[in-house]
């Protein structure tokens, strides 16, 4: 069923339910409409602010009674149109921006309990404050919200030992399609009750209901901490230095990314205060965190000698301080930056089985030569869970903008060799940052068929009338196909 735009009947009771403090018209309204890489522009009838739960359940049964879309909004930093209506319609736009408390706090039960609208990085900093760590760390932590990382199930580049959004949430409280609220807050390890609801909720990109606080898994603060960059020969031989250092330390392996060489001259290009760590040129390197107990560096070093001896790693270098820690990581954090400045007609998303990244970056790189041996590809990511990023730029001393008027088409063409790559390595289409209205159409390419049907049988179920983020995930009733195929990663 497809969502009916708001009459002024209606706008007027959604005005009356949040307060004159609770909304805002659409004119005034830009930051709700932004697309943070700037290729498309968002609409909607009205923006509403609610409060509280209560508020937020008493929108949702007033625009499901009149069969009015609704479109939740986080922090505004999804990059797959999943928090903006971009087809022309005109829904009302639901922000839980001012529901950021954060509720408690329970050393004893290892929790956090947060409002969907708190920042992430408020999260982190209470969570420090009781000697605790929350384990989801993003590059854009200071301004994604809580609600809105469960939504999309984030991941980040602490997945390898903490695990997704969906490993780091206990417990939920939702408001369901009807207006009725899931109370389902408790932070409970065991519960084996019938269907989990929270595992429902998380990832469904906002398509069945709207998460309006959560139970949030802490964990203690490492006694050490350790920031070291590795030269290796290639990809294949970072992931054997990964299994190295888990055998000898364990679970101490806190982030492990993959970086290209050209990732690293194009950091050091676009900003200035950072700098190679090492004397020369490189082809790939790894940054990781190692935290654990008083000392580990001498473990670890000894773990590096020995992969040093057999050819493993080429070269390393220890951060001595909190400042040389952050130096390092940088190079890699600020890939969305330097990419964008150096003119990406492409960026990806994907995941692929450990045991493939080497594979899968060798067959992208050879496949993207192939189609023009000018192209450069800026592959990195997060080896230990398989989510490697590729970001394809034009070649040396051509802009972004005259390849792609020599070269019609060839962000499309480009990120179809990525993703054909990635199914032909037995991989995901998308790996953190979802579906939204722009990956419909691959969804529907690659997905398997019997999940696709199950998911829009429970949509249709939990959502009858369409309400919930209409467009999202789920092909919208009269968007066009072209629209929904767009790329949003150039």
């Amino acid at each position: 069923m497809q969502a009916k735009t708001p009459d002024s009947r209606l706008l007027n009771r959604l005005k009356s339910i949040v307060g004159s403090k609770g909304w805002c018209a659409s004119d005034s309204a830009g930051k709700y409409f932004a697309d943070p890489r700037g290729h498309f522009r968002g609409n909607a009838s009205i923006v509403l602010l609610p409060s509280s739960t209560q508020q937020v359940s008493q929108v949702v049964a007033a625009c499901n009674e009149a069969q009015v879309g609704i479109i939740p909004f986080g922090g505004g930093t999804g990059g797959v149109a999943g928090h903006m209506e971009i087809s022309g319609s005109l829904p009302v736009v639901l922000s839980l921006e001012r529901m950021n408390a954060i509720r408690s706090v329970s050393i004893d039960d290892e929790t956090v309990v947060a409002e969907a609208g708190c920042i992430l990085a408020s999260i982190q900093k209470i969570a420090e404050q009781h000697g605790r760590r929350f384990g989801l760390s993003l590059a854009s932590e200071g301004s994604c919200t809580i609600g809105g990382n469960l939504a999309s199930n984030a991941g980040g580049i602490q997945v390898l030992r903490y695990g997704n959004c969906r490993d780091l949430c206990l417990g939920i409280e939702a408001v369901m399609p009807d207006g009725s609220v899931l109370n389902d807050l408790k932070p409970l390890r065991k519960n084996n009750t019938g269907f989990d609801l929270r595992h429902l909720l998380i990832g469904s990109e906002g398509t069945l209901g709207i998460i309006t606080a959560s139970a949030l898994k802490l964990s203690p603060l490492p006694e050490d901490s350790v920031t070291v960059m590795c030269v290796v020969p290639a990809p294949g031989s970072a992931l054997k230095l990964l299994h190295k250092i888990r055998n000898k330390l364990g679970e101490t392996v806190t982030a492990f990314e993959l970086m290209s060489g050209l990732g690293v001259t194009l950091a050091t290009k676009y900003f200035e205060a950072l700098r190679n760590p090492f004397d020369g040129p490189f082809e790939w390197c790894v940054v990781a965190e190692i935290e654990g107990h008083k000392g580990i560096q001498w473990s670890l070093e000894e773990v590096l000698e020995q992969e040093l001896e057999q050819g493993n790693i080429v070269d390393a270098v220890f951060a001595e301080s909190r400042s040389q820690s952050e130096a390092l990581w940088n190079l890699r954090e600020l890939a969305y930056e330097y990419n964008q400045k150096e003119g990406a007609i492409c960026s990806s998303d994907t995941s692929v089985p450990v045991s493939q990244i080497e594979k899968f970056i060798e067959l992208t790189i050879t496949a993207i030569r192939y189609l023009d041996d000018g192209l450069r590809a800026n592959c990195y990511g997060h080896i230990g869970d398989g989510n490697i990023h590729v970001n394809i730029f034009p070649p040396q001393d051509v802009s972004k903008q005259a390849y792609i008027q020599m070269h019609p088409g060839i962000q499309e063409t480009t990120r179809m060799i990525i993703n054909e790559t990635t199914h032909q390595c037995g991989g995901s289409i998308s790996a953190e940052h979802g579906i939204g209205r722009l990956r419909i159409s691959e969804l529907q390419r690659y997905a398997d068929k019997t999940k696709l049907a199950v998911m829009q049988t429970i949509k249709t179920a939990i959502d009858p009338n369409g309400i919930m983020n209409p467009g999202a995930v789920f092909e919208a009733h009269g968007q066009p196909t072209q629209i929904l195929s767009a790329s949003s990663e150039g």
